[in-house]
């Protein structure tokens, strides 16, 4: 027994005392391969899962660096069958490789043949294979190779793609460089991503995720499509290349609900390349609309259905996925692992605040009481009613009320799910609201106002979580979210997390209703959050009304 934070048990969790002097030496080490699962006060609870080593073997980690971090962090010994099953788990990423063949194409080769007699034999998988070339080869169909990369992932043999790539149709593409350069991990990023072939790059909000994207492309010198969540976003990442890159106006359209131009690069939209007419994906064919040499995918942990399958027909095509977090309340990461490519690159939220690309956040949690007719009304309500009865009680406008009287004068968001209840909200203050419905030349007005310090408060609805660049934002007050999601409360606490010029510390307000499931949703949405580092503070709305 030593006295290390962690407790490894033989069910794959691990067990974080978050109060121990070595604890956050212990999670940056565990990150690269464990998932938070729990994060109540005291201990912290990590899960290993398949999908989480193969990610971390693709990153360069191997079994023997992840079973030295568990014994080197380890309270206890470590259970041998557990240190087994880690490195039998790890050996099975790349036992199955995808290669090109002189005469045959695209093969299917194996370091183990009885590995490829069992998935030969696999239903789903016989179909796409072709004939067979020697004892480890097997022909695949060209079409079926992202089709296959998901049928083997799920058979627990994850296979490793070096079939190559097509250099798709040439374009000149340079950053410019003019006042600024890299960081050190946007271009250790970009190189990790293009020496991987295809891949994902997690970086916190704010870090400059489109940076790593202008690099890609610098490398690739061809077209380019980039798929974004909305068209505020495509048009935030036109102006980010034409300020550093060597691309001009002309050289970039916008694909969306309102332009459908294709250029050398195309920036489109999720929402319009899922659009269907007649039961048809009517835009799809963009993706053959030009011979791309890359396909970028901002906030790959939205890509909808449609585009997973059209995306398993563009494995010729570099693919670079770039997230804030690889956690998809569908549970369809692994087939972001196999269709986009495995995580290349991921630098934690904490190392990122340390070096002063992004602010320090101070996280807290503001808990309510309803009063006690809602609370009779909660408690007598069918249960898909209960939610948006505790996120909208009117307790927590009077909370909000008093966070932006106290914090007057800095810029400030008030985040919520339910648009009767951010109406109401935006009324009380006299702030302009942005919602689903808000056209985006007004969207865009606002949120350029709000940016230029001509207006200080914005109430908005979801639709502001992603991709849209705020980086006055010092505040923001979260009054209901989509239940338990992870993946929006990082994005929201991203809109806060440019560097403030006075030093500042960003604010995070969640506002709580207690003894409800808004309290036990907003547990699961701060997990993530855990899991970066930041902590929430826990404060009692009465004491912020006397602190006031």
């Amino acid at each position: 027994m030593n006295d290390g934070p962690l407790i490894v048990q033989s069910d794959k969790t691990l067990l974080l005392e978050i109060d121990h002097a070595r604890a956050q030496d212990c999670r940056k080490a565990i990150a690269p391969f464990a998932e938070l699962e729990r994060s109540p006060e005291h201990v912290h609870t990590y899960r290993l899962t398949p999908l989480g080593l193969w990610n971390a073997r693709a990153a360069g980690h191997d079994a023997e660096q992840v079973i030295d971090t568990l014994l080197a962090y380890s309270r206890y010994s470590v259970p041998h069958a557990l240190l087994v099953d880690i490195a039998e788990t790890m050996a099975r990423y790349g036992r199955l490789r995808l290669e090109k063949h002189p005469s045959h194409g695209l093969v299917l080769v194996s370091t183990d043949r009885p590995v490829l007699e069992e998935v030969l034999r696999a239903k789903k998988v016989k179909p796409m294979l072709g004939e067979r070339v020697d004892e480890a080869t097997v022909a695949v169909h060209p079409s079926e190779r992202g089709n296959l990369k998901q049928a083997l992932l799920k058979l627990g043999w994850p296979a490793e793609d070096f079939a190559g790539y097509v250099d798709g149709e040439a374009h000149a593409i340079d950053l410019s460089e003019d006042g600024w350069q890299l960081r050190s991990y946007q271009h250790d990023a970009a190189e990790s991503f293009w020496h991987g072939g295809s891949g994902v790059v997690v970086l916190p909000c704010g870090a400059g995720k489109t940076i790593v994207g202008a690099a890609a492309m610098a490398h690739a010198e061809a077209t380019t499509l980039i798929l974004v969540t909305n068209t505020v976003s495509a048009r935030q990442w036109k102006e980010e290349l034409l300020r550093r890159t060597s691309l001009t106006e002309d050289e970039i359209g916008e694909y969306s609900g309102t332009k459908k131009e294709i250029r050398p690069v195309t920036i489109a939209t999720y929402q319009v390349m899922t659009t269907r007419r007649k039961g048809v994906y009517a835009h799809l064919e963009l993706f053959d609309a030009k011979d791309w040499g890359l396909v970028i995918y901002d906030e790959v942990h939205l890509l909808p259905a449609p585009i997973f399958r059209m995306t398993a027909d563009l494995q010729a095509r570099r693919r670079l996925g770039l997230t804030a977090t690889l956690v998809r309340e569908d549970g369809r990461e692994g087939d972001v692992f196999s269709l986009i490519g495995p995580k290349r690159y991921d630098a934690p939220w904490k190392d990122i605040e340390s070096q002063g690309w992004i602010a320090p956040a101070d996280c807290v949690e503001v808990r309510v009481t309803l009063p006690e007719g809602q609370r009779f009304a909660y408690a007598t309500a069918e249960p898909d009613e209960r939610y948006r009865m505790a996120s909208c009680t009117h307790v927590k406008t009077e909370v909000v009320e008093q966070l932006v009287t106290k914090h007057k004068g800095e810029p400030t968001l008030v985040i919520g799910q339910y648009i009767d209840q951010l109406d109401e909200i935006a009324e009380r203050l006299g702030a302009p609201v942005i919602k689903g419905e808000t056209k985006v030349a007004e969207r865009e007005r606002l949120f350029n106002a709000f940016r230029a310090g001509e207006i200080d408060l914005l109430v908005v609805s979801k639709v502001a979580n992603f991709s849209i660049d705020l980086p006055s934002a010092a505040v923001a007050i979260q009054v209901s979210g989509s239940f338990g999601s992870r993946q929006e409360e990082a994005q929201r606490l991203g809109r806060l997390l440019r560097p403030k010029k006075d030093g500042r510390s960003a604010r995070f307000y969640a506002i709580v209703a207690r003894d409800t499931v808004d309290a036990d949703f907003a547990q699961h949405r701060q997990r993530f959050l855990a899991e970066q580092g930041y902590a929430y503070r826990i404060m009692d709305a009465d004491d912020l009304a006397a602190e006031a």
